[in-house]
C-alpha cells in the first residue's frame, strides 16, 4: 500500500523535533520515515549520501529546480540549498512508508498545497512569544541577538498556522505529544 505524507512545521522552539521524534521512535507500528532531502553543503562527520541527505553540487541543485524536480527548496545562503525531491517521496511512498516533513512553514505549505488531501499538515505552536523567549534563552545554545531574531522569525511563521490541517498548542509536552499521535493515527487509517 502506498504511504501517506505528514508534514511537521513549527516555529524553532516550539517543541516539534521533540513530537517528531518521539512519534518515530515510540510508534514503530506508523511507520514513520522522515523524507530524505537534498543539500548542496558537504557531509559532515559520518552523514553518508542517500542517508541523512542526497549531497549535490550547487550547480546540480540548480538545474534541478530549473527542472521542477523540487516539492519545495530554499536557498539559505549563498549556494547553500536544501530541498525534497518529488521522485525520492514518490519512491519512498511506493515502498509502502508514511513520509514524515520537519520542514519550515513555506515548505510545509508549499507540500501540503502539492499533496492535498493526500498529506496532513501539523502546525506545532508555543503557548506565546514570551514562552518560546523563556525556551530559546533557557537552552543555553544562543546570544541575545541569535534569540531575538528566532523570536522576529517566529512571529513571521506564526502567521501562516491557519494554513494548515491543525495547530497543536505545545504548552504541556505530553498533551501536545498525545494529541499530535491522535490526528497522526487517524489520518494514517
Amino acid at each position: 500500500m502506498k504511504g501517506k505524507l505528514v508534514i511537521f512545521s513549527a516555529p524553532s522552539g516550539s517543541g516539534k523535533s521533540t513530537i517528531v521524534n518521539w512519534l518515530m521512535q515510540e510508534h514503530p507500528e506508523l511507520k514513520l520515515y522522515f523524507s530524505i532531502s537534498c543539500t548542496s553543503r558537504t557531509p559532515r562527520g559520518t552523514e553518508q549520501n542517500g542517508v541523512e541527505y542526497f549531497f549535490l553540487t550547487p550547480e546540480e541543485f540548480k538545474s534541478k529546480i530549473a527542472n521542477e524536480e523540487f516539492l519545495e527548496y530554499e536557498e539559505v545562503y549563498q549556494d547553500r540549498f536544501y530541498g525534497t525531491l518529488k521522485a525520492q517521496v514518490e519512491r519512498q511512498r511506493e515502498a509502502g512508508q508514511n513520509v514524515v516533513f520537519d520542514v519550515d512553514v513555506k515548505g510545509g505549505v508549499n507540500i501540503k498545497r502539492y499533496y492535498g488531501d493526500e498529506a496532513l499538515s501539523i502546525f506545532i505552536q508555543p503557548p506565546s512569544v514570551e514562552e518560546l523567549r523563556r525556551r530559546l534563552t533557557g537552552r543555553g545554545t544562543d546570544t541575545p541577538e541569535a534569540i531575538e531574531e528566532r523570536l522576529a522569525k517566529a512571529e513571521y511563521e506564526l502567521t501562516f498556522a491557519p494554513q494548515f490541517d491543525h495547530v497543536v498548542v505545545n504548552d504541556d509536552l505530553e498533551t501536545a505529544k498525545q494529541e499530535t499521535l491522535q490526528l497522526v493515527e487517524s489520518f494514517l487509517v
